[in-house]
Protein backbone atom coordinates (compact mmCIF):
# COMPACT_ATOMS: atom_id res chain seq x y z
CA UNK A 1 0.00 0.00 0.00
CA UNK A 2 1.46 3.78 -1.03
CA UNK A 3 1.14 5.89 2.13
CA UNK A 4 1.36 9.66 1.23
CA UNK A 5 1.73 11.52 4.67
CA UNK A 6 1.99 15.51 5.07
CA UNK A 7 3.95 16.39 2.04
CA UNK A 8 4.37 20.23 1.72
CA UNK A 9 5.72 21.68 -1.59
CA UNK A 10 6.72 25.11 -2.61
CA UNK A 11 8.31 26.80 -5.66
CA UNK A 12 9.61 30.42 -5.51
CA UNK A 13 8.16 31.09 -2.29
CA UNK A 14 4.68 29.71 -3.30
CA UNK A 15 2.84 26.79 -1.92
CA UNK A 16 2.65 23.92 -4.46
CA UNK A 17 1.42 21.23 -2.29
CA UNK A 18 0.16 22.13 1.46
CA UNK A 19 -0.37 19.16 3.49
CA UNK A 20 -1.39 16.31 1.19
CA UNK A 21 -2.23 12.61 2.97
CA UNK A 22 -3.92 9.65 1.54
CA UNK A 23 -3.33 6.46 1.12
CA UNK A 24 -3.73 3.69 -2.30
CA UNK A 25 -4.56 0.02 -1.90
CA UNK A 26 -3.95 -2.94 -3.30
CA UNK A 27 -5.95 -2.88 -6.95
CA UNK A 28 -6.85 0.57 -6.37
CA UNK A 29 -7.67 3.18 -8.46
CA UNK A 30 -7.49 6.64 -7.09
CA UNK A 31 -7.54 9.67 -9.58
CA UNK A 32 -5.87 13.09 -8.44
CA UNK A 33 -8.62 15.67 -10.41
CA UNK A 34 -8.08 19.29 -10.55
CA UNK A 35 -7.76 22.20 -12.66
CA UNK A 36 -4.59 23.51 -14.22
CA UNK A 37 -2.44 25.05 -11.39
CA UNK A 38 -3.37 22.64 -8.58
CA UNK A 39 -0.64 20.49 -7.97
CA UNK A 40 -1.74 17.08 -8.81
CA UNK A 41 1.23 16.85 -11.55
CA UNK A 42 3.78 18.26 -8.83
CA UNK A 43 2.47 15.53 -6.49
CA UNK A 44 2.67 12.68 -8.87
CA UNK A 45 6.44 13.67 -9.44
CA UNK A 46 7.20 13.58 -6.25
CA UNK A 47 5.65 9.80 -6.09
CA UNK A 48 7.75 9.10 -8.49
CA UNK A 49 10.58 9.93 -7.45
CA UNK A 50 11.54 12.66 -9.78
CA UNK A 51 11.32 15.46 -7.67
CA UNK A 52 11.72 15.81 -3.99
CA UNK A 53 9.04 17.30 -1.50
CA UNK A 54 10.09 20.27 1.03
CA UNK A 55 8.72 18.21 3.84
CA UNK A 56 6.39 14.78 4.28
CA UNK A 57 6.40 11.19 4.38
CA UNK A 58 5.88 8.52 1.35
CA UNK A 59 6.38 5.18 1.83
CA UNK A 60 4.79 2.02 0.35
CA UNK A 61 4.22 -1.49 2.34
CA UNK A 62 6.16 0.07 5.17
CA UNK A 63 9.43 0.93 3.59
CA UNK A 64 10.16 4.66 3.41
CA UNK A 65 10.53 5.77 0.02
CA UNK A 66 11.11 9.96 0.26
CA UNK A 67 14.93 9.58 -0.55
CA UNK A 68 14.57 6.44 -3.00
CA UNK A 69 15.85 6.41 -6.27
CA UNK A 70 13.20 6.61 -9.20
CA UNK A 71 14.43 3.49 -10.83
CA UNK A 72 14.36 1.46 -7.50
CA UNK A 73 10.68 2.67 -6.46
CA UNK A 74 9.61 0.35 -9.56
CA UNK A 75 6.70 2.51 -10.42
CA UNK A 76 5.03 2.07 -13.96
CA UNK A 77 4.67 5.79 -15.31
CA UNK A 78 2.65 6.71 -18.29
CA UNK A 79 2.81 10.08 -19.59
CA UNK A 80 0.47 12.07 -22.31
CA UNK A 81 3.30 12.06 -25.42
CA UNK A 82 3.90 8.13 -24.64
CA UNK A 83 7.46 8.96 -24.26
CA UNK A 84 8.47 6.11 -26.77
CA UNK A 85 11.81 5.20 -28.49
CA UNK A 86 11.41 6.29 -32.01
CA UNK A 87 14.28 3.87 -33.08
CA UNK A 88 13.30 1.00 -31.70
CA UNK A 89 9.93 -1.01 -32.41
CA UNK A 90 6.83 -1.80 -30.49
CA UNK A 91 9.15 -4.59 -29.24
CA UNK A 92 11.86 -3.42 -27.93
CA UNK A 93 9.95 -0.44 -26.59
CA UNK A 94 8.07 -2.72 -24.39
CA UNK A 95 11.38 -4.85 -23.63
CA UNK A 96 13.19 -1.85 -22.31
CA UNK A 97 12.37 -1.74 -18.69
CA UNK A 98 12.93 -5.61 -18.71
CA UNK A 99 16.35 -5.40 -20.22
CA UNK A 100 17.46 -2.64 -17.95
CA UNK A 101 16.61 -4.80 -14.20
CA UNK A 102 18.54 -7.49 -17.24
CA UNK A 103 15.43 -10.18 -17.31
CA UNK A 104 16.64 -13.15 -18.88
CA UNK A 105 15.59 -12.89 -22.94
CA UNK A 106 12.82 -15.75 -22.57
CA UNK A 107 10.98 -14.19 -19.90
CA UNK A 108 11.39 -11.12 -21.69
CA UNK A 109 9.58 -12.41 -25.05
CA UNK A 110 6.80 -13.97 -22.60
CA UNK A 111 5.93 -10.82 -20.91
CA UNK A 112 6.37 -8.63 -23.39
CA UNK A 113 4.00 -10.94 -25.51
CA UNK A 114 1.48 -11.10 -22.85
CA UNK A 115 1.49 -7.44 -22.36
CA UNK A 116 0.99 -6.84 -25.61
CA UNK A 117 -1.73 -9.40 -25.80
CA UNK A 118 -3.35 -7.53 -22.75
CA UNK A 119 -3.59 -4.08 -24.37
CA UNK A 120 -4.92 -5.79 -27.58
CA UNK A 121 -1.80 -5.05 -29.87
CA UNK A 122 -0.25 -8.65 -30.40
CA UNK A 123 0.99 -8.92 -33.59
CA UNK A 124 2.17 -5.42 -33.48
CA UNK A 125 6.11 -6.59 -31.52
CA UNK A 126 7.93 -5.62 -35.32
CA UNK A 127 5.79 -2.36 -35.91
CA UNK A 128 7.49 0.36 -35.63
CA UNK A 129 5.99 2.75 -33.27
CA UNK A 130 6.14 5.77 -35.84
CA UNK A 131 3.88 4.17 -37.92
CA UNK A 132 1.30 3.66 -35.34
CA UNK A 133 -1.83 5.80 -34.62
CA UNK A 134 -2.04 7.99 -31.60
CA UNK A 135 -4.26 5.32 -29.91
CA UNK A 136 -1.99 2.26 -30.48
CA UNK A 137 1.28 3.88 -29.40
CA UNK A 138 -0.81 5.43 -26.02
CA UNK A 139 -1.26 1.12 -25.83
CA UNK A 140 2.32 0.69 -26.22
CA UNK A 141 3.44 2.77 -22.99
CA UNK A 142 0.57 0.86 -21.28
CA UNK A 143 2.64 -2.06 -21.89
CA UNK A 144 5.83 -1.25 -21.77
CA UNK A 145 4.65 0.11 -17.92
CA UNK A 146 2.59 -3.60 -17.46
CA UNK A 147 5.81 -5.60 -18.37
CA UNK A 148 8.01 -5.19 -15.60
CA UNK A 149 4.64 -5.78 -12.66
CA UNK A 150 5.42 -2.48 -11.11
CA UNK A 151 3.90 -2.07 -7.77
CA UNK A 152 2.80 0.69 -8.45
CA UNK A 153 1.18 2.32 -11.71
CA UNK A 154 0.91 6.36 -12.45
CA UNK A 155 -0.47 8.05 -15.27
CA UNK A 156 -0.46 11.68 -15.95
CA UNK A 157 -3.40 13.13 -18.38
CA UNK A 158 -2.39 9.94 -20.75
CA UNK A 159 -5.23 10.25 -22.67
CA UNK A 160 -5.06 13.90 -23.52
CA UNK A 161 -3.57 13.57 -26.80
CA UNK A 162 -6.81 11.22 -28.06
CA UNK A 163 -10.11 11.95 -29.83
CA UNK A 164 -13.22 11.48 -28.17
CA UNK A 165 -13.85 7.89 -29.56
CA UNK A 166 -10.43 6.91 -28.94
CA UNK A 167 -10.38 8.22 -25.42
CA UNK A 168 -13.23 6.34 -24.44
CA UNK A 169 -12.35 3.37 -25.98
CA UNK A 170 -9.06 2.99 -24.34
CA UNK A 171 -10.52 4.20 -20.90
CA UNK A 172 -12.83 1.51 -20.50
CA UNK A 173 -9.65 -0.75 -21.23
CA UNK A 174 -7.48 0.25 -18.75
CA UNK A 175 -9.92 0.40 -16.27
CA UNK A 176 -10.38 -3.46 -16.76
CA UNK A 177 -6.67 -4.22 -17.26
CA UNK A 178 -5.81 -1.84 -13.58
CA UNK A 179 -9.04 -4.51 -12.02
CA UNK A 180 -7.56 -7.84 -13.63
CA UNK A 181 -4.14 -7.17 -12.40
CA UNK A 182 -4.88 -5.91 -9.23
CA UNK A 183 -1.78 -3.04 -9.69
CA UNK A 184 -2.43 -0.01 -7.33
CA UNK A 185 -2.40 3.09 -9.49
CA UNK A 186 -2.60 7.02 -9.42
CA UNK A 187 -4.74 8.78 -12.25
CA UNK A 188 -3.99 12.51 -13.13
CA UNK A 189 -6.48 14.50 -15.12
CA UNK A 190 -8.32 17.34 -15.19
CA UNK A 191 -11.23 16.17 -16.92
CA UNK A 192 -14.38 15.10 -14.85
CA UNK A 193 -15.44 12.09 -17.18
CA UNK A 194 -12.39 10.41 -17.24
CA UNK A 195 -11.91 10.45 -13.31
CA UNK A 196 -15.36 9.40 -12.75
CA UNK A 197 -15.33 6.64 -15.19
CA UNK A 198 -11.76 5.14 -14.18
CA UNK A 199 -11.19 6.17 -10.46
CA UNK A 200 -12.27 3.54 -7.13
CA UNK A 201 -11.91 7.30 -5.15
CA UNK A 202 -11.44 11.02 -6.17
CA UNK A 203 -9.09 13.39 -4.66
CA UNK A 204 -9.86 16.48 -5.76
CA UNK A 205 -7.33 18.97 -5.37
CA UNK A 206 -7.69 22.69 -5.21
CA UNK A 207 -4.61 25.37 -4.85
CA UNK A 208 -2.63 22.58 -3.38
CA UNK A 209 -5.32 20.90 -0.86
CA UNK A 210 -7.46 17.93 -1.38
CA UNK A 211 -10.74 19.60 -0.88
CA UNK A 212 -12.72 16.62 -1.70
CA UNK A 213 -12.09 12.75 -0.78
CA UNK A 214 -14.43 9.96 -1.77
CA UNK A 215 -16.09 7.16 -4.31
CA UNK A 216 -17.21 8.96 -7.55
CA UNK A 217 -20.93 8.70 -6.64
CA UNK A 218 -20.17 10.13 -3.15
CA UNK A 219 -18.41 13.09 -4.60
CA UNK A 220 -21.08 13.51 -7.26
CA UNK A 221 -24.26 13.24 -4.77
CA UNK A 222 -22.26 15.48 -1.86
CA UNK A 223 -19.66 17.92 -3.38
CA UNK A 224 -19.71 19.28 0.03
CA UNK A 225 -18.18 22.88 -1.09
CA UNK A 226 -18.91 25.43 -4.36
CA UNK A 227 -15.66 25.18 -5.03
CA UNK A 228 -16.19 20.89 -5.88
CA UNK A 229 -19.55 22.04 -7.47
CA UNK A 230 -18.52 24.54 -9.93
CA UNK A 231 -15.44 22.61 -11.12
CA UNK A 232 -17.32 19.24 -11.76
CA UNK A 233 -20.56 21.07 -13.04
CA UNK A 234 -22.80 20.19 -11.08
CA UNK A 235 -25.34 22.56 -11.74
CA UNK A 236 -26.35 26.14 -10.50
CA UNK A 237 -24.62 27.80 -7.76
CA UNK A 238 -26.77 30.17 -5.96
CA UNK A 239 -25.38 32.18 -3.65
CA UNK A 240 -27.96 33.56 -0.44
CA UNK A 241 -27.89 35.28 3.01
CA UNK A 242 -29.70 32.87 5.40
CA UNK A 243 -32.70 34.30 7.09
CA UNK A 244 -34.43 32.11 9.55
CA UNK A 245 -36.28 29.00 9.46
CA UNK A 246 -34.44 27.20 6.90
CA UNK A 247 -34.93 30.26 4.47
CA UNK A 248 -32.04 31.51 2.00
CA UNK A 249 -32.64 35.08 0.39
CA UNK A 250 -31.31 35.38 -2.91
CA UNK A 251 -31.31 37.21 -6.19
CA UNK A 252 -33.45 35.23 -7.61
CA UNK A 253 -35.63 35.09 -4.87
CA UNK A 254 -36.18 33.04 -1.57
CA UNK A 255 -35.13 29.07 -1.03
CA UNK A 256 -35.95 27.02 1.54
CA UNK A 257 -33.59 24.61 2.20
CA UNK A 258 -33.30 21.69 4.62
CA UNK A 259 -29.58 20.94 5.51
CA UNK A 260 -27.54 19.91 8.41
CA UNK A 261 -25.46 23.04 8.62
CA UNK A 262 -26.06 25.25 12.22
CA UNK A 263 -26.77 28.53 10.50
CA UNK A 264 -27.08 31.97 11.68
CA UNK A 265 -29.21 34.80 10.66
CA UNK A 266 -27.13 36.57 8.17
CA UNK A 267 -24.84 33.67 6.67
CA UNK A 268 -23.86 33.36 3.93
CA UNK A 269 -24.94 30.65 2.16
CA UNK A 270 -23.90 28.40 -1.04
CA UNK A 271 -26.51 26.55 -2.77
CA UNK A 272 -26.72 23.94 -5.45
CA UNK A 273 -29.75 24.14 -8.10
CA UNK A 274 -28.77 20.76 -10.15
CA UNK A 275 -30.08 20.94 -13.57
CA UNK A 276 -31.27 17.25 -13.85
CA UNK A 277 -33.88 15.74 -15.02
CA UNK A 278 -34.92 13.86 -11.68
CA UNK A 279 -38.29 15.57 -10.25
CA UNK A 280 -38.30 18.50 -12.83
CA UNK A 281 -41.35 19.91 -14.28
CA UNK A 282 -41.74 22.73 -16.65
CA UNK A 283 -44.97 24.87 -16.27
CA UNK A 284 -45.60 26.28 -19.55
CA UNK A 285 -47.06 29.83 -19.26
CA UNK A 286 -49.23 31.77 -21.50
CA UNK A 287 -47.50 34.63 -21.12
CA UNK A 288 -44.72 35.51 -24.22
CA UNK A 289 -41.71 37.62 -24.55
CA UNK A 290 -42.67 40.45 -26.18
CA UNK A 291 -39.78 41.83 -28.53
CA UNK A 292 -39.04 45.71 -28.27
CA UNK A 293 -37.33 46.56 -31.65
CA UNK A 294 -35.27 49.04 -30.38
CA UNK A 295 -33.79 46.38 -28.42
CA UNK A 296 -32.33 42.88 -27.97
CA UNK A 297 -35.09 40.17 -28.61
CA UNK A 298 -33.80 38.69 -25.40
CA UNK A 299 -34.05 42.01 -23.40
CA UNK A 300 -37.27 43.06 -24.06
CA UNK A 301 -39.47 41.95 -21.33
CA UNK A 302 -43.29 41.92 -21.49
CA UNK A 303 -44.65 45.07 -20.15
CA UNK A 304 -47.01 42.34 -17.70
CA UNK A 305 -44.66 40.57 -16.71
CA UNK A 306 -44.88 39.89 -12.85
CA UNK A 307 -41.29 39.92 -10.93
CA UNK A 308 -39.46 36.17 -11.39
CA UNK A 309 -39.13 35.50 -7.87
CA UNK A 310 -38.36 31.85 -6.63
CA UNK A 311 -41.29 30.54 -5.15
CA UNK A 312 -40.60 27.68 -1.93
CA UNK A 313 -42.56 25.01 -2.22
CA UNK A 314 -43.15 24.16 1.65
CA UNK A 315 -45.36 21.05 1.24
CA UNK A 316 -42.64 19.43 -1.46
CA UNK A 317 -40.69 16.22 0.59
CA UNK A 318 -38.44 16.94 3.51
CA UNK A 319 -35.17 15.84 2.22
CA UNK A 320 -31.72 16.75 2.19
CA UNK A 321 -32.23 18.43 -1.58
CA UNK A 322 -35.58 20.59 -0.66
CA UNK A 323 -37.38 21.31 -3.32
CA UNK A 324 -38.38 24.84 -5.10
CA UNK A 325 -39.88 26.61 -7.89
CA UNK A 326 -37.70 28.88 -10.31
CA UNK A 327 -39.42 30.97 -12.70
CA UNK A 328 -37.90 32.86 -15.77
CA UNK A 329 -38.20 33.23 -19.13
CA UNK A 330 -36.89 31.27 -21.92
CA UNK A 331 -33.36 32.78 -23.95
CA UNK A 332 -31.82 29.59 -25.37
CA UNK A 333 -32.73 25.97 -25.93
CA UNK A 334 -29.98 23.59 -27.08
CA UNK A 335 -30.67 19.68 -27.68
CA UNK A 336 -28.02 17.58 -25.72
CA UNK A 337 -28.33 13.74 -25.82
CA UNK A 338 -31.61 12.95 -25.47
CA UNK A 339 -33.27 15.88 -23.17
CA UNK A 340 -32.84 20.03 -23.79
CA UNK A 341 -30.51 22.11 -21.60
CA UNK A 342 -33.02 25.54 -21.22
CA UNK A 343 -31.69 28.63 -20.07
CA UNK A 344 -33.46 31.27 -18.65
CA UNK A 345 -33.14 35.37 -18.71
CA UNK A 346 -32.06 35.12 -14.73
CA UNK A 347 -28.62 32.84 -15.85
CA UNK A 348 -30.18 29.88 -14.29
CA UNK A 349 -30.21 26.76 -16.91
CA UNK A 350 -32.41 23.37 -16.56
CA UNK A 351 -32.51 19.97 -18.30
CA UNK A 352 -35.93 19.66 -19.33
CA UNK A 353 -37.64 16.33 -21.53
CA UNK A 354 -39.40 18.41 -23.67
CA UNK A 355 -38.15 21.92 -25.27
CA UNK A 356 -39.95 25.26 -24.75
CA UNK A 357 -39.58 28.18 -27.14
CA UNK A 358 -37.32 31.13 -26.72
CA UNK A 359 -39.67 33.66 -25.20
CA UNK A 360 -41.55 31.75 -22.99
CA UNK A 361 -42.49 32.33 -19.13
CA UNK A 362 -42.23 28.89 -17.68
CA UNK A 363 -41.43 27.64 -13.60
CA UNK A 364 -39.29 24.99 -13.23
CA UNK A 365 -39.14 22.92 -10.14
CA UNK A 366 -35.86 21.70 -8.67
CA UNK A 367 -33.80 20.14 -5.93
CA UNK A 368 -32.10 22.65 -3.97
CA UNK A 369 -28.95 21.18 -1.64
CA UNK A 370 -27.01 23.56 0.89
CA UNK A 371 -23.39 23.23 0.32
CA UNK A 372 -22.02 25.62 3.21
Amino acid sequence: MLEVRNIFKSYEGKPLLNDISFNVGLGETVCLLGASGSGKSTLLRIIAGLELPDSGQLSFNGHDFVNTPPHLRDFGLVFQDYALFPHLDVYDNVAFGLKMRRVTQEEIAQRVANSLEMVNLTGFDKRQVTDLSGGEQQRVALARALAPRPRLLMFDEPLGALDRTLREDLLNELRMILHRTEIPAIYVTHDQEEGFTIADRLLILHDGVIIREGTPSDVWSNPESAIVARFLGLGNIIEGKYIRNSKVETDFGIFTIDCEHKHQKGDKVHLLARPTLDNIRAERSALRLRRNPSTSPLRGFAQDAAPLRAKPNLEGERSRNAVNTVQGIVTDVIFQQERFKVTLDNGLYFYLSEAPKVGEKISVTVKVECLA
